[in-house]
């Protein structure tokens, strides 16, 4: 097979799609593409490639959501081991709620950042400036100072999770996208495992330096975060064209993958134009909805799991500990969903699945009348809500075309989502007001009316992105291919509004 010519012209006009790309009989795939000319190269090729892409983008990414999930939400683990006590914390939610409010601001700022700079330089220092403020977290004498860390906690950690999604979409055909992005909501899962155990050790450290053991939980795993950091600046992958992890034989692979399947991957350099495409499109808004739903439920769970297995009657540490085989069972469930998700092709479907699940283990957990039931329903609701959520995360980079556009989308998600989040956390108090929300039922029954927000939107995405499939096919097949003279520019330019692109339901 010989090598691919960067400097062979494609017709103009002309771009393959996957039927034209590939040749059934000899598992050859042919694609034209603007970068480098054609490209001819084998499915061999093409999976040692993909592996080869997993190996140098996931394992660091997946690394730095981990400790992002784990610095958020460690302080769940300090309060059982006496934060609220020792620094007369008075209002517990509002020092959640400041996490994330200062993630919502961050959002769209921080991708559009990560857009003018590059994912080796922003991502890394994102986590630096993080573990930085982790670490002093744990060094907090009263409530005010809480309440100013945890806002720049989430400030400087709004934008991993968007870029990180990003640097998938730069990576990998639209259809691969989603399993990548349930890796790191497992690896969130896992972070909730990691950090019950790690809770669990660290807090036999009280005493030691003269501080508590809430205090060592935040600042140890604040040091791990810097640590990692430092590293990361090495191994976070550059975009595609510009990495030197790849061949150029390789980056004309990856060239021809995106290219085929209607998602060019020539770096567009930013544009308003891109942003107001995503402030203007109504299906990024039900994106955003959607998470919303998932969201008041995902960091509930993650925040408050401790104090709800402690208020059933075990002690401290045995609470950190019983945190883990849900989440371990959240982790094997998320991952085992996305690949059933990615054989059928199918996303929304399961995302209602999802949800569903999650409520029928809320109303076990409202209506047991015994500590075995409610534990139990913990692993009812804690698979669903982020499996569901590992799969909806993904819907805007494989939907969302144009990369300026995509990348305020996926922070657009985020910052909708998050506001559940925020109403979230603050309707989780004993009491809720003038009620006594005992065992957290009136806050259960509240998630499960956000859940169905979720369903509502994942519905109603459902039937809007399908009808416009169908609307486009109907158009394409009137026009017998006219569309297909358009410009590569002018392609590029309408994005996942052109004729010949087709939304993942």
């Amino acid at each position: 097979m010989s090598e691919v010519s960067p400097t062979v012209t494609p017709p103009s006009g002309k771009e393959a799609s996957l039927s034209e790309a590939h040749e059934a009989q000899t598992d050859v795939f042919v694609v034209t593409t603007a970068s480098h000319g054609e490209v001819r190269y084998t499915r061999q090729e093409e999976r040692k490639l993909v592996r080869k892409i997993d190996f140098v983008v996931v394992p660091i990414l997946l690394v730095l959501y981990l400790l992002s999930f784990l610095d958020r939400s460690n302080i769940g683990n300090a309060k059982l081991d006496g934060l609220v006590k020792d620094i007369n914390l008075r209002d517990y939610s509002t020092a959640l709620t400041l996490f994330f409010v200062g993630y919502v601001i961050g959002e769209v700022p921080a991708n559009l950042v990560l857009k003018k700079t590059s994912p080796p330089v922003w991502l890394p220092t994102l986590t630096l400036v993080w573990g930085i403020i982790s670490v002093v977290q744990g060094l907090v004498h009263n409530q005010a100072g809480l309440f100013a860390v945890r806002f720049f906690l989430g400030l400087s950690e709004s934008g991993l999770f968007p870029g990180s999604v990003f640097v998938f979409s730069m990576f990998y055909p639209r259809r691969e996208r989603h399993y990548r992005v349930a890796l790191l909501l497992s690896g969130a899962a896992f972070s909730g495992a990691f950090g019950g155990i790690l809770a669990y050790g660290i807090g036999f450290m009280r005493g030691v330096g003269g501080k508590a053991g809430w205090s060592w939980i935040l600042i140890l795993e604040g040091l791990l975060t810097i640590v990692v950091a430092l590293f990361a600046y090495w191994l976070v992958p550059h975009y595609p064209m510009k990495s030197r992890s790849f061949t150029d034989r390789e980056k004309s692979i990856i060239a021809a993958r995106m290219q085929a399947d209607r998602d060019s991957l020539d770096e567009e350099t930013f544009s308003w134009d891109g942003v107001k495409q995503a402030f203007t499109d109504p299906y990024v808004y039900l994106y955003g909805l959607l998470f919303h739903g998932f969201a008041f439920a995902l960091y509930t769970i993650s925040l408050f799991m401790p104090t709800i297995i402690a208020d059933l009657g075990y002690k401290a540490a045995d609470a950190q500990l019983l945190t883990v085989p849900p989440y371990f069972l959240a982790f094997i469930f998320t991952m085992t969903i996305a690949h059933i998700s990615f054989v059928v092709n199918r996303r929304l479907v399961f995302i209602i699945g999802c949800a569903l699940l999650a409520i029928l283990g809320y109303i076990v957990q409202i209506t047991s009348p015994t500590v075995a039931g409610r534990y139990v329903a913990i692993f009812i609701t804690t698979p669903g809500v982020y499996a569901g959520n590992a799969l909806l995360l993904s819907l805007p980079s494989e939907n969302v075309s144009g990369q300026t556009k995509r990348a305020t989308a996926l922070a657009m998600q985020i910052m909708f989502g998050n506001m559940g989040s925020i109403i979230g956390v603050q309707l989780y108090r004993k009491p809720l007001g003038g009620l006594r929300n005992v065992n957290y039922h009136i806050s259960h029954g509240l998630s499960i009316v956000w859940l169905g927000f979720g369903i509502a939107a994942a519905s109603t995405l459902w039937f809007l992105l399908s009808r416009e499939n169908r609307r486009r096919d109907a158009l394409q097949a009137q026009n017998n291919g006219k569309d297909a003279e358009q410009s590569q520019e002018e392609l590029k330019r309408l994005g996942d509004r052109r004729l010949d692109w087709r939304y993942h339901v």
